[in-house]
């Protein structure tokens, strides 16, 4: 199983979006700050979390919401939770 999953700093405006085969291992990577690029956002919240059966499946998902349109997408659903 693979998983796109997108992160929300608490501290900062940022949006994480990444890809694992170990949802649990990889947030709290983010979260203990192993992750170079995510450090400084420390900590983080999960906004989303889906499963899929193919890593090439996952990947398509992760692109998308890496693009400009899967920003918009995700801001609007963190505006809509009231984070």
């Amino acid at each position: 199983m693979f998983y796109v999953y997108v992160l929300v700093s608490l501290s900062r405006n940022y949006i994480y979006v990444g890809l694992t085969n170990n949802l649990q291992r990889r947030i709290g990577d983010h979260n203990y700050g192993y992750n170079k690029t995510t450090k400084p956002y420390r900590p983080f919240r999960v906004l989303i979390t889906e499963q899929f059966n193919s890593r090439m499946e996952a990947r398509v998902r992760e692109k998308y919401l890496k693009s400009g349109v899967g920003k918009e997408f995700l801001k609007a659903l963190l505006a809509k939770q009231n984070w």
